[in-house]
């Protein structure tokens, strides 16, 4: 039975000079061989696939550190300026606000928050300042500056951070977490589903 599908598997082809030629066509061997190369190819499929899922996890995650919000900037106060910066902000933010000045007068400078309530709260603190808190109340928080100084000129260098907060867990962490958790369920259900059946 063996030789008569190997007889079936082959044929002849006579070349230029009228010589016979036995060639081989679908035996045994080349099917092996086939069906490796489908193997190759899938997991070519799979590695391409796994590349571009990669990419995608990969661009999340820039995604997701730019949650974090830090602004810096810098503005001149001319004499009896004064200029305002607001902040939209949700419950459980943490903020961190600090400035540096330069100027001859620069504890002549008054800064204030105003909340969405309409609490303001001022802080009398000459020269440089740091403060943080986490936010209680949701909206627009306003930063409010004051140069008291009529003839002085006071530059402003304002650095603020807002971390935003889920379920007490920062936001960066939270979506990190989130994206692994995902991640890990769909791995275990591609390999549930890639198991052969017995």
């Amino acid at each position: 039975m063996g030789d008569f599908v190997n007889f079936v598997l082959q044929f002849w082809v006579t070349d230029a000079a009228g010589v016979s030629i036995n060639i081989p066509t679908l035996n045994r061997g080349f099917i092996r061989i086939m069906g490796l190369n489908d193997r190759s190819r899938i997991a070519m499929v799979n590695l391409r696939r796994s590349s571009v899922n990669m990419l995608i996890i990969l661009a999340l995650l820039g995604f997701l550190i730019g949650l974090g919000q830090a602004t810096m900037t810098m503005f001149t106060l001319q004499g009896g300026d004064e200029q305002t910066h607001p902040i939209n902000l949700i419950a459980e933010d943490r903020v961190l606000i600090q400035y540096k000045l330069v100027g001859e007068n620069v504890s002549a400078l008054r800064f204030s928050i105003n909340f969405p309530n309409g609490t303001v709260r001022d802080f009398d603190v000459p020269g440089d300042f740091s403060y943080s808190f986490i936010c209680d109340i949701e909206g627009e928080h306003v930063l409010h500056f004051v140069n008291t100084d009529q003839k002085e000129v006071i530059q402003v260098t304002l650095d603020y951070e807002v971390q935003h907060y889920i379920f007490g867990i920062p936001q960066m962490l939270f979506m990190v977490i989130l994206i692994a958790i995902v991640s890990m369920v769909g791995v275990a259900v591609f390999i549930g589903l890639s198991r052969k059946p017995y």
